[in-house]
């Protein structure tokens, strides 16, 4: 993980003794940061004494409410995680429909004022919103699942939180190849090679990175697999997620996936009769016909680590990263009625070797694996950004990409062959 930011007692010192050369603006400045300074300590003197089970409210800030199969997620495993830690069902809150605006901040003090002591935000752009109320309300913990900044950030209260569902759309992606394998054999391929279609909201890192290890996971199977990818520009609009999907269905794609929250892909590929890998949930009911396995975060455990340290009153992983093993990623309900045969075995051994580490996702020791214009991906590549790894100043070493290891949420950014985005504005 990464180290926090500190600023040590000697900067400041110095600061005050070139007061006058600094200026007014600048001694407001430092006013300021000896403001969050004082903050902090206080955070870490209410949050070291721990908090009662029976004191405990969770308040949980969604993007949107359980039409979204992402949201309906989140509260799932919010609700599983009080039950299973005996809390009252006033003790959760959840605040639907907020907007990745300065709302959602509004939403938090609310939750405050009606006594929340943790605040969790499901959305990655709710981050940008809410500072101010985390250095006013030291007493409060704070997290942001998918978010990238709080450990660069000074406040104790301050915590990100994400799994590595690369993962589990990686084993996802293997059923996916399978399944392409059977129609290739079968003579049913709508074109000369598979065609896999994505259908993803934006262009971020933690989109683009799950879509190329679905991809990697069907090429470990299926070695000459092609995808193509279109983008929303939304998390949740079932129209515009049908719509994606139907144009890809009629590009000739033999399959389709997605990294978007509504039932417009699946129902989409339902009404073609072209195969579906889903996220967040299972399909099998509302579409028997075309649905194969369904990867998703499972956030209870998280929850119950979360509650747990806060009546503790112990820190809280700034960057805290779930996995199989503790069974925050899961690839479940495999549908016997369209899978290819022997899926499960084969992805019970790929699990095991990804658990093990013998197999990595983004696995650039292979030749010919993962390149990005022909060309191998360099064992020294780091993001734009450093701060993801100072020690090494890299991510790529030892013959893989090192996905959600320096920060939780992903950043992979890497525009590999094999995968051809057909619109990028989002």
């Amino acid at each position: 993980m990464l180290p926090v930011n500190k600023k040590d007692g000697s900067g400041l010192q110095k600061a005050f003794i070139h007061k006058e050369m600094m200026g007014d603006n600048n001694m407001k400045k430092i006013v300021a940061l000896v403001m969050v300074l004082v903050l902090c300590l206080m955070a870490a003197a209410v949050m070291a004494d721990g908090i009662a089970k029976e004191d405990i409210k969770l308040g949980v800030i969604l993007l949107h409410d359980e039409n979204s199969t992402y949201d309906l997620n989140f509260m799932n495993g919010a609700r599983e995680a009080a039950a299973a830690m005996g809390l009252e069902e006033d003790q959760l809150q959840f605040y639907r429909n907020q907007p990745e605006s300065s709302a959602c901040a509004e939403t938090a003090l609310d939750a405050v004022d009606e006594g929340c002591n943790i605040i969790f935000f499901d959305s990655y752009g709710h981050q940008f919103y809410t500072d101010d109320v985390v250095a006013e309300n030291p007493g409060v913990q704070f997290v942001h699942a998918t978010g990238d900044l709080a450990h660069l950030k000074e406040y104790p209260n301050l915590a990100n939180a994400f799994a590595t569902i690369y993962e589990g759309r990686y084993l996802a992606g293997v059923a996916a190849g399978l399944k392409l394998n059977e129609l290739k054999e079968a003579g049913k391929l709508k074109g000369d090679v598979p065609l896999m279609g994505y259908v993803g909201a934006y262009t971020y890192a933690e989109v683009v990175s799950g879509y190329t290890s679905f991809y990697l996971g069907a090429k470990s199977v299926c070695p000459d697999v092609q995808m193509k990818v279109q983008f929303t520009g939304s998390w949740y609009d079932e129209k515009e997620e049908k719509a994606a999907a139907e144009a890809l269905i009629a590009l000739g794609c033999d399959l389709i996936s997605q990294h978007a929250d509504s039932m417009g892909a699946p129902t989409a590929c339902e009404n073609a009769g072209v195969p579906n890998v889903c996220y967040n949930i299972s399909t099998k009911e509302a579409c028997p016909n075309t649905y194969l396995v369904y990867s998703r975060i499972n956030w209870k455990p998280y929850f119950e680590y979360l509650i747990g340290q806060v009546i503790a009153g112990e820190p809280v992983d700034k960057d805290w990263v779930g996995n199989m093993a503790n069974e925050a990623v899961m690839v479940a309900d495999l549908n016997d009625a369209v899978a290819a045969k022997g899926t499960q075995e084969v992805l019970d051994q790929v699990k095991a070797e990804l658990e093990a580490g013998t197999r990595h996702v983004f696995d650039t020791a292979t030749e010919g694996f993962i390149t990005v214009a022909g060309a191998p991906v360099a064992e020294d590549w780091a993001p734009t950004d450093d701060a993801y790894n100072p020690e090494k100043d890299k991510v790529v070493y030892d013959g893989y990409f090192h996905e959600s290891e320096f920060r939780s949420a992903p950043y992979f950014s890497l525009e590999i062959d094999g995968i051809e985005r057909l619109n990028t504005k989002f």
